[in-house]
């Protein structure tokens, strides 16, 4: 074979080569994964979306997530990676779900943007998620309760056993013979009645507008100081500990309090808001971050209950002439005949 014969196929080779490579980078990828499909009722998993695209290309990641039934508990864009000439961009999502049964985490669409401006849709791939609850063996059965150990008893303890409680409780005694007359003459001093919950939240939503946090970009420590408020009345108002539960576990211990559903649903939109600032790392602006304390005073306002009906007014006594004084001029009058 010719030597100029050979060059021409080792050329013709490389275009093909190259003509099969250049397909490749063309179009962007997007790969989804989470570190496991089999977790307990609260725990953690961490989902991972990687978009592979060209190096002149940029991924916009959304920025505000709706992953229901699973809570969004962190958003973390890393740093992009090269890798043979493909650029890897990576979100890693915190998630937690608070439901049981076999649930999927719903797919959402990542723009890549090329160089020269177009837009590229791509579509995250659902993932189903198995949750079950605690406190469940191999065999599906409840564990049982674990007994109490066994300690050896020996004389010394058995004596110390059975006599230090007779003498703790013959010095309690004692003191409390003393300190009784002490406290027959000492009388309580009623306290000052405690403030309506609803005038709590309303002071505090107020200070919280004066305090000028978003003036100095305070926005999620704003949101967050917002979120104790009206979980603080709601725990007020309805004996619920608001403030050590979930969004969703709030509004599921409301339900079972026996809150309105008019009040759940406002205080659901209100604690939504301020977890995706939260959470999901959503940046709104200073008109809708001053109109959210405005829906908080509008939820507080609609849970205030009715005062009791009052008892009915008196019918005011005049200085006329009544039964007792017309007796007495009757009676000056016998007397004067």
């Amino acid at each position: 074979m010719r030597p100029s014969t050979v060059a021409c196929h080792a050329l013709a080779c490389v275009a093909t080569a190259l003509a099969a490579a250049i397909p490749a980078f063309a179009q962007s990828s997007l790969t989804t994964e989470v570190d496991t499909t089999s977790v307990t009722l609260g725990d953690r998993v961490t989902l991972t979306v990687t978009a592979e695209h060209a190096p002149s290309s940029s991924v916009a990641w959304p920025d505000s997530l709706d992953l229901t039934p699973f809570e969004v508990l962190e958003a973390r864009a890393l740093p992009a990676a090269q890798n043979g000439g493909v650029t890897r961009s990576t979100l890693a999502l915190t998630l937690a779900a608070f439901a049981l049964g076999e649930l999927e985490v719903p797919s959402f669409d990542v723009g890549v943007t090329a160089e020269d401006g177009t837009v590229e849709a791509l579509t995250t791939n659902p993932v189903g998620i198995e949750v079950v609850s605690v406190g469940v063996d191999e065999s599906g059965d409840i564990r049982d309760i674990r007994g109490p150990l066994e300690i050896p008893l020996g004389a010394l303890r058995l004596a110390l056993g059975v006599l230090l409680p007779l003498i703790l409780a013959g010095l309690l005694w004692v003191l409390a013979r003393r300190l009784r007359p002490q406290q027959e003459d000492a009388k309580p001093t009623p306290g000052p009645p405690p403030r309506p919950p609803q005038e709590v939240a309303l002071e505090a939503l107020a200070a919280l507008e004066g305090a000028r946090m978003l003036e100095r970009g305070q926005v999620k420590e704003y949101h967050i100081e917002a979120s104790d408020i009206l979980r603080t009345y709601a725990g007020a108002r309805f004996g619920v500990d608001a403030l050590e539960l979930t969004t969703y576990e709030v509004l599921a211990a409301l339900e079972a309090a026996g809150a309105d559903a008019r009040f759940r649903e406002g205080l659901g939109a209100f604690l939504s808001q301020c977890d995706l600032v939260k959470f999901a790392k959503v940046r709104p602006g200073a008109d809708a971050s001053k109109q959210l304390l405005d829906l908080g005073r509008r939820v507080v306002l609609d849970s205030v209950p009715a005062p009791p009906p009052g008892p009915a007014p008196s019918a005011p006594t005049t200085g006329g002439e009544g039964p007792g004084r017309a007796s007495t001029d009757r009676g000056s009058d016998t007397e004067a005949a």
